[in-house]
């Protein structure tokens, strides 16, 4: 099914060239979920491109978007749906409904995507040609309650997923029969997930909180040899820190995190840096992402989760490029290249 609005909004960015699209999540039941769009090589952004191009909200808390043979998918949580949107126009193409709580999607084929959920104990496997839920896939030990499945990454037949909250899980899944075929205990709640250039998983769990009924515990970030499926090393963080969106440059040779600062290194390195990439100076850093071509670090305040939130744009030296505004709570970042 294509949608047609009739609808003929130009835009003045260049959205036909690299880019970086923002999602921003907006608050929880306010529906004031946005789409941004950047253009690097101009430093032109466009705020609210979803609605502007479709005269319709972009929904409940924008989780994240992924790019697939030319549309991008846009995840948004509460509001159990994905919008498939032509990357030049934002125009809506298509949507996948029927979702319980949707976090990320992944592409395994033309034919054939996972997407995660969170309140939901199933892995949902859809038909992105038709739009449609086809199955699912069940995650053992997980009520749909406490259910949590987050971000995905692939190599070769094989796909890795964190789970997240109130879990403390890897999940190693055959793609060719849609099954779990090994799962890997790490610390409690982890948050991230990545691939680096040695073939090596990296995750950062947050150890919960203080009170938390699961537990609470010294954040930890692990990287995992993918041959053994088991843990090779650990960095350690102090209990009560909290580390999230675990990144990687383009080579896949630098790993860069948030913890309160945004911090850097190597992915050969036997130990955490002692100082910051970039001090957090009164921000709250919510999100990241770093450009696969230029090793630019773009980083997401999200100011006090109400206005308007801000991207800061560093070079690889952390030396400001450029700084502009964007929607409420940006959280998710989507390149086109």
């Amino acid at each position: 099914m294509e949608w047609d609005y009739g609808l003929e909004e130009k835009f003045d960015i260049d959205s036909s060239s690299r880019g970086l699209y923002i999602c921003n999540e907006g608050n929880f039941q306010y529906g004031n979920a946005t789409l941004s769009y950047y253009n690097p090589d101009t430093k032109e952004v466009e705020n609210e491109v979803f609605y502007r191009a479709n005269a319709m909200k972009l929904g409940d808390v924008a989780q994240s978007m992924t790019i697939y043979n030319d549309r991008g998918w846009v995840v948004v949580n509460n509001s159990h749906i994905i919008f498939a949107i032509d990357l030049d126009t934002f125009r809506e193409v298509g949507r996948i409904t029927g979702l319980t709580s949707p976090r990320y999607i992944h592409f395994v084929s033309d034919e054939k995507a996972y997407v995660t959920q969170i309140w939901d104990n199933r892995i949902f496997v859809v038909d992105p040609k038709r739009y449609e839920i086809t199955g699912y896939i069940e995650v053992p030990n997980m009520t749909m309650e406490q259910g949590s499945t987050e971000q995905m990454v692939q190599q070769g037949k094989y796909l890795y997923v964190n789970c997240w909250s109130y879990q403390n899980r890897i999940l190693k899944i055959d793609t060719d029969t849609d099954s779990i075929v090994d799962e890997l205990e790490v610390g409690i709640q982890p948050t991230s997930l990545a691939l680096d250039c040695n073939g090596k998983l990296w995750t950062v769990t947050d150890g919960g909180y203080d009170g938390s009924p699961y537990g609470y515990e010294v954040p930890t970030l692990y990287r995992i040899d993918t041959e053994s499926f088991t843990v090779e090393a650990e960095f350690r963080f102090r209990k009560g820190d909290a580390p999230s969106e675990v990144q990687l440059n383009g080579r896949g040779d630098t790993l860069y995190w948030i913890n309160d600062d945004i911090w850097a290194m190597s992915v050969d390195s036997e130990r955490v840096p002692v100082r910051p990439f970039l001090d957090s100076r009164g921000t709250i850093y919510y999100g990241l992402t770093v450009d696969p071509k230029t090793d630019d670090v773009y980083v997401a305040d999200a100011v006090d989760y109400t206005q308007q939130g801000k991207i800061y744009r560093y070079n690889s030296r952390a030396e400001l490029i450029d700084e502009f505004y964007v929607g409420i709570i940006p959280g998710s970042f989507c390149w086109r290249n």
